[in-house]
Formats: structure tokens, sequence, C-alpha cells
């Protein structure tokens, strides 16, 4: 897996930007407020939206105390930026790539990670075992992230974390919706408020409210102290994760092996990709905090080799992109990699790419392509896998790959 409900920091050690400027097509905040309002009152001609559970995000949840509108780009802090001689890169991409600096919103991440953590025990609760624990991810979406739909008996329900505009909004299939604000408020608050709306829709789900992968964590509705919130880092961070999905499946389509979906892991908050070179690997030792050892001796059964996203945190302050092998061959941290800003984290046992050097470098998906590549190849040739039978060229919209 690929730091699939896994590879936590505290396991391998035991082991084992910018908003986007708004263009003058796009529609303002208040234009899509009054639209989601009449597709509302059209549904429920006799209701008003409240009644209905759409409640339009505050001022606060916008990031604006005063309710503004604070979707027009903002320059990129200086102080946050990367040194691009030191990275060898050019200037940063504000709009497509923003900055991301992990102090200016650890509080915030550190929420979100627990927000997410309930939302994606709901669809663990109602989904059935997947190998990988690949029933459990949440998806990068045009809006945000997302469950995907979750069965409940005939019926299903999706979750949808909104950080356009900072709602969370739960949708059944027979037509009923609800929609919370996005906003600071505690974990507490957080999981009662989603518990409340699923048993209004007539699908209660009870949770585990253990989070997973956090060391000395604080069950969901006893959590008061995560309670921030801050929707411009929010927002920056999905952009960020927009771009990485994006780069991570065009990777992905240069193999032919078993490989996972590229996926958001809530446990570990990551996004990831998974390579699988088809032979079993040795038991996980487990040991990984809310999570059984079983769970982790599945998804690690078998050699592979993972990489993603990661915003940031225990211990390593700065975003960046990972990639790893499990088990760890032999050679494998010594290989030579791409680019010059990859190294090897000794402390995490896996390669790092800091996120600024693909930020700020002229040609950024082809820094970050270059990564996945160099690292995946460390790992499949020291651990001799048989490259000729798994790989294929990259993918190529509208023309059929080539079968000889």
């Amino acid at each position: 897996m690929a730091r699939i409900i896994v590879s936590t920091r505290e396991a391998k050690a035991m082991g084992t930007g910018n908003k986007q400027p708004r263009t003058d097509t796009e529609p303002s905040d208040g234009h899509l407020d009054r639209l989601l309002d009449e597709a509302l009152k059209e549904t429920f001609p006799a209701s008003d939206p409240a009644a209905v559970g759409f409640d339009k995000p505050s001022g606060s949840a916008s990031g604006d105390p005063d309710g503004g509108d604070v979707r027009a780009a903002t320059p990129i802090d200086a102080e946050g930026e990367a040194n691009p001689e030191a990275l060898g890169t050019g200037r940063p991409h504000p709009g497509i790539w923003p900055d991301l600096p992990y102090e200016a919103w650890k509080e915030t991440c550190a929420t979100l990670h627990l927000w997410t953590q309930v939302v994606g025990k709901v669809r663990l609760a109602r989904t059935p075992r997947l190998n990988h624990s690949w029933q459990v991810p949440l998806y990068v979406t045009a809006r945000g992230l997302a469950t995907s739909p979750v069965p409940y008996g005939h019926r299903a329900f999706e979750i949808v974390f909104d950080f356009i505009h900072h709602v969370l909004d739960v949708r059944t299939s027979e037509g009923a919706r609800r929609v919370m604000a996005l906003q600071p408020r505690s974990v507490a608050d957080f999981h009662g408020e989603v518990m409340a709306i699923l048993s209004g829709l007539g699908m209660p789900v009870p949770v585990d409210e253990r989070p997973c992968e956090i060391p000395g964590a604080i069950p969901f509705s006893q959590d008061r102290i995560h309670a921030a919130y801050d929707a411009d880092y929010t927002e920056r961070f999905w952009r960020v994760l927009l771009q990485a999905d994006r780069v991570l499946k065009k990777f992905r389509t240069g193999f032919i092996g078993k490989c996972s979906p590229v996926h958001f892991f809530w446990e570990s908050f990551d996004l990831a990709v998974t390579r699988f070179s088809g032979r079993p690997a040795p038991a996980h030792l487990g040991g990984v905090p809310g999570v059984a050892d079983e769970i982790m001796r599945e998804a690690y059964s078998h050699e592979l080799s993972s990489a993603g996203f990661w915003p940031g945190g225990s211990g390593i302050d700065y975003p960046a992109f990972y990639s790893y092998a499990y088990p760890e061959p032999d050679g494998f941290r010594g290989a030579a990699v791409r680019p010059d800003a990859a190294f090897f984290s000794e402390e995490l046992g896996e390669f790092l790419l800091p996120y600024d050097a693909v930020r700020t470098a002229p040609e950024p998906d082809a820094v970050l392509l270059a990564f996945l590549q160099s690292t995946y190849e460390a790992a499949a040739d020291v651990a001799q896998w048989n490259r000729v039978a798994l790989e294929c060229a990259r993918g190529i919209p509208g023309i059929p790959r080539s079968v000889s």
C-alpha cells in the first residue's frame, strides 16, 4: 500500500497556495449560493433551504469574518518560498501549484485530518472489505474530497468535502441532501453533526471513534482541542492534491501489473498510488496506533513500491512527495534518484522530494514524474522485479495501448 492505512512515520520508525484568480466567466460565490437555493426550492417548493438541511457557509467559513469574497488571487508569501537556487528551480507557479507552508496551517491540517477520519470511518463501516484496505480511501474531485457512493442496503449516499464553497455536502440516491458549513469547530462537534445528519436522512452509521495512525489520539466525541479551520489554506491543500492526483494518474498508466487507484488515505492523510511486483512479502510487524495488526499484515502482504504526497507533520515540517518500497530491498536507499532535490530520509525510511522543489520548477510535472519514475526504478531494479512483463508506455488520451 502506499501509506495505505499504514505507512505512518511512527510505524516506519518502529522498523517496519494561492487561490486561483477568478475569471470573468466564473460565477461569484453569491451567484452560486443563489443557484443552490433555487435548485433546492424547486425540489422542495413549500420549504426554505434551511428546512431541508441546506445552510450556507458563514463569513468565517469563507475565510473572511465579514463575509467578503477572499477568492481573488493573493501574493505568494516570499518568506514561505523555497530557495530556487538551492533546489535548482525557477519561478513558482502560484495558481497551479500554490504555496503551502506547513507552519502556516498546521493547526487546520491537524483538525482537517481528524474530520476526514470521521467521514472515512463512515465509509469504512458501510463498505465491504477490499484487498489492501482499498475500500476506505477518499478521492480527489473537482471540488474537494469525496467518499464515492456508500451502500446502505439498496440505497446509497455520498459525502463530499467541498473546498470551494467550504461545506460538507451529503446526498442520497433518493434525492435528499444536507449541507454543513466547514468553519472553525471542534472534532467533537463535527463528529456529532455528521452523525446527526446521517440519522436525519434515515441512514445512521455508528463508527469506531478511535482515530487511526495518530499516537495518543482523543476519541472523536471527546476532542474539543482540534478546532481550527483556515479556508484559504484548506483550498490551497486541495489544489495541490488536484495537481498531484493528475500527475500520479499519468504515472500510473505506465504499469500493467497490479496497481492501486490513486486515492487519499485519511488514516495517514496522504495521496498515494502503489505498484506491486506480484510476489508475497514478509509479514508486517504491525504496531500502528489505532490499526489492528491483522489489517497491517494484509495491507503489506505483497512486495510493493508506493509513492504519493504528504502535507507534513510528525517532525517533517514541510509538504513533500514520497516514495518507499516494502520490504526495503538491499541497496534501495543508496540508489541514485532524480531530481537533485530528492533525498533518502533515514528517519522515515523513504525517499522525499520537498513540494517546493516541484512548485517552483519551470516544469513541475516533469520534475515530479522524474522523481516517481526514478524511485520506482530504484525499488524494482534492486529487488529484481520482472519489469518487462509489468511495464508499458504511459497512456495518451484517445489512443488505445498497442498490444503485440
